[in-house]
């Protein structure tokens, strides 16, 4: 079966938004944030004491984009992927690796020196910046999505989780104010996915 090491609402979130989405059987490991710190002994399983860690048989993947890559064409086929024969295939990969290079890098910068440093580190010029990056980018999301629903292929797919986690951490972090018009609508049908609701639900403490 395969496992996921995951914390509420951090980046493995992608992972398990997908695993719900394809109704794959899975165990969910639940940590406290971040496990480096705070569960030790997850540096057993994980060296780079990072969330997510998907371990599928021999696989061990720890990059949540490469993960719901992966996940959409192992498990395949899916509509959550774009075949490369489909004229939308690069865009989707795009749009997959966009949601975690780009977007979530600077929220992560954000989240240091405004939230997780102690009061005397934290340096809010720095967070006030990178959050302006965020949201400077985030117009591009904008611009995509004018004349259309979801990003890519004309239907949800792994890349709208990719983007949609990025937004999720913007609610996190409290940055989510101002989303533009098209972004904010996009965001109100991600949240009204079963996938979305199943996944929050898993990651809630029994």
């Amino acid at each position: 079966m395969i496992e996921l090491y995951h914390c509420a609402d951090a980046r493995s979130f992608r992972a398990l938004w997908a695993l719900e989405e394809l109704k794959l059987p899975y165990k969910l490991h639940l940590l406290p944030f971040p496990p480096r710190i705070r569960e030790p002994s997850y540096l057993d399983a994980n060296p780079l004491g990072t969330i997510p860690l998907l371990i599928d048989g021999d696989t061990r993947l720890t990059e949540s984009a490469a993960i719901v890559q992966y996940l959409s064409v192992k498990y395949g086929p899916t509509l959550l992927a774009v075949a490369p024969e489909e004229p939308s295939y690069g865009e989707w990969l795009n749009w997959l690796h966009f949601g975690e290079a780009t977007l979530t890098f600077p929220q992560t910068l954000v989240l240091r020196y405004r939230m997780l440093e102690p009061p005397e580190r934290r340096l809010p010029q720095a967070a006030d910046d990178y959050a302006q990056w965020f949201h400077s980018r985030l117009r591009h999301v904008e611009r995509a999505l004018a004349d259309r629903e979801w990003l890519v292929a004309q239907r949800f797919t792994m890349a709208d989780i990719s983007v949609g986690y990025a937004l999720l951490l913007a609610k996190s972090v409290k940055i989510d104010n101002g989303f533009p018009p098209a972004v904010a609508s996009y965001w109100v049908r991600l949240k009204e996915r079963e996938g979305f609701a199943r996944a929050k639900a898993a990651q809630k403490p029994n």
